[in-house]
């Protein structure tokens, strides 16, 4: 059964797991050291222990306990319990949401596991924006993507802000990291995927009129390349997609952000594909 533990001082040793979150440079290399992450928000917790993932222990506000005591009491991790004004000592914000808790990360599947039985697959080049990866993520569970493959640069989905925009769709949609960016895509196409690199560019084909599947129903393995904000794809990855796509949009906008150009191809690119038998 979990401890829940009433504190009064933001100095506690025992909330370091919660210190200095706005502090992105510090919160990798502590998450990275001490192998966890941070879900924020009774939903996303929920989400994350439903997934699987072991807690640590929890930080909480008074008021947000009742509402998580079940979830508390079945961790048996502690439960730690501040004041509002306390807790925005520790995290270095104002925690609306009143409710943290740290999670243990697991160890990463290979870029073979992930896409072993995947039809459609989102490979995130350098996105570099902890919002834009969260907001992906979610978009790519919306619509079925069956994973998500990062290249080594790219944002930590595990990252709070992460987590966070995505509402927990990151515990379960499957990604894997590349070991390295120059030979990524390898794996990919002898997987047997098309390489589809999406673009603004004017000489791209219209994503929608994309031909995919066969007639009878049946849809072909299709990795759709994603790349950084601001440049977009390396000029390698777009060398080495099998098509360059593109949403058509009105001549007044130059481009979509990425989170939003991704939400619309996951819905182009996944609404004919039949659900697993």
């Amino acid at each position: 059964m979990s401890a829940i533990v009433r504190l009064e001082s933001a100095e506690d040793p025992r909330l370091d797991d919660y210190a200095n979150l706005k502090d992105v440079t510090l919160r990798r290399s502590l998450e990275v050291e001490h192998g966890l992450f941070l879900a924020e928000g009774a939903k996303v917790i929920r989400r994350a222990v439903a997934a699987g993932y072991r807690v640590r222990s929890f930080l909480l506000s008074e008021r947000w306990l009742d509402g998580l005591v079940d979830v508390v009491t079945a961790s048996g991790a502690p439960c730690y319990v501040l004041p509002p004004d306390r807790l925005e000592e520790v995290t270095g914000f104002a925690v609306h949401r009143g409710a943290i808790a740290s999670m243990e990360r697991r160890p990463l599947p290979s870029v073979a596991e992930v896409i072993a039985h995947a039809r459609r697959v989102l490979v995130l080049e350098d996105i570099v924006d902890h919002t834009n990866v969260g907001a992906i993520f979610r978009g790519a569970a919306a619509f079925g993507v069956d994973a998500i493959v990062l290249a080594p640069r790219c944002a930590d989905p595990l990252y709070r802000r992460s987590v966070k925009v995505s509402m927990g769709t990151v515990f379960s949609c499957p990604y894997a990291r590349m070991d390295n960016w120059y030979d990524g895509l390898d794996a990919l196409r002898a997987a047997g995927f098309t390489l589809v690199a999406l673009t603004p560019a004017d000489d791209a084909v219209d994503l929608d009129t994309l031909a995919l599947g066969d007639e009878s129903g049946g849809a072909e393995r299709l990795a759709l390349l994603l790349g950084t904000e601001g440049d977009g794809l390396s000029a390698r990855w777009q060398d080495q997609a099998d098509v360059r796509a593109r949403i058509p949009i009105s001549a007044a906008v130059d481009s979509l952000n990425v989170a939003a150009a991704a939400a619309v191809a996951c819905y182009v690119l996944t609404r004919d594909v039949p659900p697993p038998a």
